[in-house]
């Protein structure tokens, strides 16, 4: 495993940038707090147009892909194909997996979150902002609360030892 850590972000979390293989993983990171952006989203699937993008913007590649990371400046090479067994070689390369008290990142565009006004309307797939907190993507409008998958992904990450 390759991993050289990123300058940007806090030292516990680099802002990442995560290939194309590796979708479901940059959910469970952003729930960890990760700036986790994910390749596909931002329409690159080409390595050096990813690897210009992460230098652009000061992010550390996670990838599978040997000779991606070998190019990129910093990176984080996983071996497995397991979104489980990703997170724990993540984290076993010393990155923090711990579930955020608070939802920061969008799981979907990766965007930053902002909280419901009780006073708000919420869609009809989202509970009351004035009985469970609620955050809302500020960019794709998507709303989160800590529900059934996040205890979900609290446990996944509590049985990664």
């Amino acid at each position: 495993m390759t991993i050289e850590r990123s300058q940007v972000g806090t030292e516990e979390q680099p802002a990442l940038l995560l290939d194309t293989m590796l979708g479901k993983l940059g959910t469970y990171l952003r729930m960890c707090g990760y700036d986790a952006a994910y390749a596909l989203s931002r329409d690159v699937e080409d390595d050096d147009e990813l690897v210009a993008l992460a230098e652009t913007e000061g992010r550390t590649v996670v990838t599978r892909d040997v000779a991606l990371a070998k190019n990129a400046p910093r990176a984080v090479l996983l071996e497995s194909r397991d979104t489980v067994d990703q997170l724990r070689e993540f984290r076993d390369a010393g990155f923090s997996l711990e579930i955020d008290e608070e939802p920061s990142r969008c799981g979907a565009c990766n965007a930053p979150l902002v909280r419901v006004a009780p006073e708000e309307q919420t869609p009809d797939y989202a509970p009351e902002p004035d009985y469970e907190a609620v955050w809302r993507c500020r960019e794709c409008g998507q709303h989160f609360w800590k529900g059934s998958h996040w205890d979900d992904v609290a446990e996944t990450l509590a049985e990664l030892s």
